[in-house]
């Protein structure tokens, strides 16, 4: 698997990195959550605009991203979850790619979350526009009701990895054992098949073990919830990283 170096992170070497979420709905609860973020151990830090009360008005990410990124030291991921895929908030797809570009052009950001089914030119512009302004792309696809067969979840990574994401992303939802078992042996296959960093997990109590096994089958990151969660199944981060040493390879 290449390595992918942010902020001084290096993706696809040594343990997972843990990624915690801030989902405040206005400016203080989101500068308050990077605060104790701060002290917490995790590498990156994800900021899901989607819980943002002002999300839709002009240059109000981009402006508060600056203010999350002096705060945090830390790598920033931005993230809109679209309602389809998880999200809170119902967003059209030309105001998705409006504020994503306005951020990629005028906020301070590591990396941006694009989900994968989103329209292919208007992806591929964003993809070129954050590539010159030095912002990685995580692509992504969520699952909440099922977990496809392995072989699909290898090719949504492989799509991924061809539409130019540099991390590829998936989280499914397992309905038995067995759905966790596809989901580790579909990143087993894809560690092997594509030539970028991974981030797979199976979500909900029933799929916690995917999210601290990751170097084992090839995930490279894995979130932690630190006061609030945005995904069910997230380890306390005050946990994830005893976890993750006590269950490391080397």
């Amino acid at each position: 698997m290449a390595k992918l170096t942010v902020g001084g992170v290096v993706f696809g070497e040594g343990r997972p990195k843990i990624i915690v979420p801030i989902v405040g709905k206005n400016e203080q609860e989101i500068l308050e959550a990077a605060s104790d973020i701060k002290t917490i151990d995790c590498d990156l830090v994800e900021w899901r605009i989607d819980f943002f009360d002002k999300v839709e008005e002009q240059g109000e990410v981009s402006e508060l991203s600056k203010k999350i990124r002096k705060i945090i030291n830390r790598p920033l991921l931005v993230t809109f979850r679209t309602k389809k895929e998880g999200g809170v908030l119902e967003l059209s797809d030309n105001k998705y790619f409006e504020v994503y570009n306005e951020v990629v052009e005028n906020g301070n950001i590591d990396l941006l979350d694009v989900e994968l089914f989103m329209p292919v030119e208007e992806v591929s512009a964003l993809i070129e526009k954050a590539h010159a302004n030095n912002v990685k792309i995580v692509m992504c696809n969520h699952d909440f009701d099922k977990t496809p067969e392995r072989d699909e979840i290898v090719n949504r990574l492989t799509t991924m990895s061809e539409k130019g994401a540099d991390i590829c992303k998936i989280a499914v939802m397992p309905n038995s054992n067995k759905d966790v078992i596809t989901l580790l042996d579909a990143t087993r296959i894809a560690k092997e098949k594509i030539n970028k960093p991974l981030i797979t997990m199976s979500m909900g109590a029933l799929g916690m073990t995917s999210r601290v096994s990751g170097e084992v089958f090839g995930s490279t990151a894995t979130f932690g919830a630190a006061k609030q969660s945005s995904a069910p199944g997230q380890v306390p981060v005050a946990q994830l990283r005893e976890i993750l040493d006590t269950l490391k390879l080397n």
